[in-house]
């Protein structure tokens, strides 16, 4: 009795024929070029029972917030990484943890922006054009410095962020009224609470006679 001999395994490698198709459309599209799906400062319709009119204001007064709010929090990511002396741990850790609720507001706002039906600044250098608060120098400060630039940087957000409440709340946009007062505004008064106490001149071991 003759046996057959079994056939061949087929070569790990070799690829039918068909599968090629299949592989090639599981790469990733690298390089793709095309237009922009919304230009910078137009507007898209959005059910969300709001006039077009003031859905632009509110996205106008966002955009600015937003690029303050950027900038606010990358000081504080600044003064983190530099701050010194025997001030430096209580400071470092107190301007990382702002910085994180500065970060939380910023895509709050942002995503604000797109709930309305505008396009959210995100850029760098966009952020830096538009910005109201000063741009600090690259290299090191003393942390009195380092905090006042803070406290003013607060105060630009806070000033704009009020008026831009009041203006929400007069032409009916709720949902921005309410995050900037219930989010930017109250994060920023108490940052900049906490942030102030470190400049009392106060005694540090004898009380006052």
């Amino acid at each position: 009795m003759t046996t057959k001999a079994p056939a061949p395994a087929p070569s790990p490698t070799s690829v039918p024929a068909s599968a090629v198709g299949t592989f090639r459309s599981a790469a990733p599209l690298t390089n793709q070029r095309g237009h922009e799906t919304q230009a910078f400062g137009s507007l898209v319709s959005m059910p969300i029972a709001l006039a077009e009119d003031v859905r632009r204001e509110s996205v106008s007064n966002l955009n600015q917030l937003l690029a303050d709010t950027i900038t606010l929090r990358d000081l504080y990511k600044k003064h983190h990484w530099q701050v010194s002396g025997p001030t430096f741990y209580p400071l470092h850790l107190l301007f990382d943890k702002h910085a994180g609720e500065q970060s939380e507001l910023v895509d709050q706002v942002a995503e604000r922006i797109m709930q309305l039906g505008g396009v959210s600044v995100a850029m760098g250098g966009d952020v830096a054009e538009m910005t109201l608060i000063p741009r600090p120098p690259r290299g090191r400060e003393a942390p009195p410095l380092q905090i006042s630039r803070l406290l003013h940087a607060h105060e630009v957000v806070l000033r704009e962020a009020r008026t831009m409440a009041r203006i929400a709340a007069e032409k009916g946009d709720d949902g921005t009224n309410d995050l900037i007062v219930s989010s930017v505004i109250r994060t920023n008064e108490q940052e900049a609470w906490f942030v102030s106490e470190h400049v009392v001149d106060a005694p540090l071991v004898h009380a006052n006679d």
